[in-house]
C-alpha cells in the first residue's frame, strides 16, 4: 500500500539515502530542513522530492512521520507540534529496524569504513540481483520486488540496537563519539550486543584485538591480511597507481584473484569482507569478481577533480585512523606528488580526547593546513581547545588557515591537495578550487 511519508531534517545523509529509497519503491515522499544547502539534496532534488521549510503545517495525522536523531520538541517546530498533538513518528533508526524484516538483510558496521563497505557491498550485489540499499554517504535504492537490502549500521548512541540482519560486517572497533561513550570499552559493549542479534553470518576483521572479543549466535567468520586466525585472508596484493589488485583465500582453499579501482589496504580489507560474505550467502564469485572492478566510490570517500591542473581530493575522515587510511591511499595513487594535508578537527570534544593521535595521523602528511574546529550542535565551546593547540603538536609545519585566504595553500609545487573532516572543510575546498581558477583566468 501507498503511503505517504514525512522526513524531519531530510538532508541528513542517511534520511535523504531513506528518502530515496522509498520514493523509488513508489512511494510519496517530502521532507523538510534547514535552507542551507548540503550535498545530500540533489539527488531529492533530481527525484522531484520536496523540501520545505520547517513547519508545523507539514505535519498531518495520516503521514508516517520519520524525525531526524537531532532534533527535539525544544529545538523543532514540527516535533513539537507533533508532541503537542498526539500525532506518533519514528526515529530513523527505529523505522529501518521493522522496515528490513520484510528483505534477507545485509548490515555493515565498525568505527570506520562503513560507508565505504555498504557501497561496495551495494554495487556489487545490486548489479548481481534486485537489491535495495542505504548507504551513509546520502545514497539509497529502492525496489518493492528486492529479496536483499544492504544498509550502513551505526553505532552511535546504539542506533544499531533495532536492527537483527541476518548478515553483517563489522570493520573495526574504535574509540570515537566521547560525547555520547565513555570508554573504548563502552564501545566494545555496544558492538558485542548488536553482535549477538546476527541470525546468520557475522563478518569481522581478525587483526582488531577488540574485535576478537566479539561473541554472536551466528557463525563468525574473520577477514584479514594474516593467515593465522582469519578465514577469509588476502594476500599477493599488487597496488599500483591505478588501484588494486590481490587474492583471496578461504580456509587454504584459493578463492582468485579480484582488483578493485580503489587505493589503500583499507580498502582491500572492505573489498575481502564483501567478497567474504558474498561467497558464504551463496553468491556466484565469478559475478563478484566482474562486477568489483567497476565500484565508482561513495560521496565525501576520497572524491577526486582536477582544477587549473591541480589534484584535489575531499574525503570525510575526521578520526585519526581515518586520517592514515586517506593519506595512505593519496600516497598509493600519487607517489611522487608532495601529500599537503588540509584538516578540520569535528567536535571539541573529539579534539581534546584525540589531540595527540591527530597529530601523529597529520604527521603522515608532506606539509598540513588546519581550519578551525568545527562544533557539534550538542555542545559549547568552553575554550578548553583550540586548533592552534593541534597545530603545535604536529612536527611538519602545521599552519591554520581561514575560509576567506586559502592562498597559503600556493606555495606548494606539484603537490596533491587532501581536504578531510566531517563539519564545512568544503567550504574552505571551494575557496581553493575558486582561487585556482582565478589563477586561470588572469593568466589568460
Amino acid at each position: 500500500m501507498t503511503k505517504t511519508y514525512h522526513f524531519i531534517g531530510i538532508k541528513g545523509s542517511g534520511m535523504s539515502a531513506l528518502a530515496l529509497m522509498l520514493h523509488q519503491m513508489g512511494h510519496k515522499v517530502q521532507g523538510s530542513d534547514v535552507d542551507k544547502y548540503y550535498f545530500t539534496q540533489r539527488g531529492l532534488e533530481q527525484a522531484g522530492i520536496s523540501i520545505l521549510p520547517f513547519d508545523e503545517k507539514n505535519i498531518q495525522p495520516d503521514y508516517e512521520i520519520i524525525a531526524g536523531n537531532a532534533f527535539r520538541p525544544d529545538n523543532n517546530v514540527e516535533i513539537a507540534y507533533a508532541d503537542a498533538n498526539g500525532i506518533g513518528y519514528k526515529r530513523y533508526h527505529e523505522f529501518l529496524g521493522g522496515f528490513m524484516r520484510d528483505f534477507v538483510s545485509l548490515g555493515v558496521a565498525g568505527a570506520h569504513g562503513k560507508t565505504s563497505t555498504t557501497g561496495i557491498l551495494s554495487h556489487v550485489l545490486s548489479n548481481i540481483t534486485d537489491t535495495s540499499y542505504l548507504i551513509g554517504d546520502g545514497t539509497g535504492r529502492g525496489s518493492a520486488n528486492a529479496k536483499y537490502f544492504v544498509f550502513e549500521s551505526d553505532e552511535y548512541e546504539r542506533h544499531f540496537m533495532p536492527y537483527h540482519p541476518e548478515y553483517s560486517i563489522i570493520t573495526n572497533i574504535d574509540f570515537d563519539h566521547p560525547d555520547y561513550f565513555t570508554s573504548l570499552e563502552d564501545v566494545f559493549n555496544a558492538f558485542n550486543d548488536y553482535a549477538k542479534q546476527i541470525t546468520k553470518g557475522l563478518f569481522i576483521y581478525g587483526e582488531d584485538e577488540q574485535l576478537r572479543r566479539i561473541t554472536s549466535k551466528a557463525p563468525i567468520y574473520y577477514y584479514g591480511f594474516k593467515e593465522e586466525g582469519n578465514d577469509f585472508v588476502a594476500h599477493d596484493l599488487l597496488r599500483s597507481t591505478s588501484g588494486s589488485g590481490f587474492k583471496v583465500s578461504f580456509r587454504g582453499q584459493e578463492l582468485g584473484e579480484f582488483q578493485i579501482p580503489s587505493f589503500g589496504r583499507h580498502n582491500i580489507m572492505n573489498a575481502t569482507a564483501v567478497i567474504g560474505l558474498l561467497y558464504t550467502a551463496g553468491l556466484d564469485l565469478n559475478l563478484v569478481r566482474e562486477h568489483l572492478k567497476t565500484f565508482g566510490g561513495v560521496k565525501r570517500r576520497f572524491t577526486e577533480k582536477i582544477v587549473n591542473e591541480t589534484v584535489i581530493i575531499d574525503d570525510f575522515a575526521h578520526h585519526p585512523t581515518e586520517i592514515i587510511a586517506t593519506l595512505d591511499a593519496a600516497r598509493q595513487k600519487y607517489p611522487s606528488k608532495e601529500i599537503v594535508a588540509i584538516f578540520q578537527p569535528h567536535t571539541f570534544t573529539r579534539t581534546i580526547a584525540l589531540l595527540d593521535e591527530f597529530a601523529e595521523a597529520l604527521n603522515q602528511a608532506d606539509s598540513v593546513y588546519l581550519a578551525q574546529i568545527y562544533g557539534s550542535a550538542r555542545e559549547v565551546d568552553n575554550g578548553d581547545v583550540r586548533v592552534e593547540d593541534l597545530a603545535e603538536k604536529i612536527v611538519k609545519r602545521a599552519k591554520v588557515i581561514d575560509v576567506d585566504n586559502v592562498s597559503p595553500l600556493l606555495d606548494h609545487d606539484n603537490a596533491v591537495y587532501v581536504f578531510m573532516g566531517a563539519g564545512d572543510i568544503q567550504t574552505y575546498e571551494y575557496s581553493f578550487e575558486r582561487l585556482l581558477s582565478n589563477l586561470t583566468s588572469n593568466v589568460q
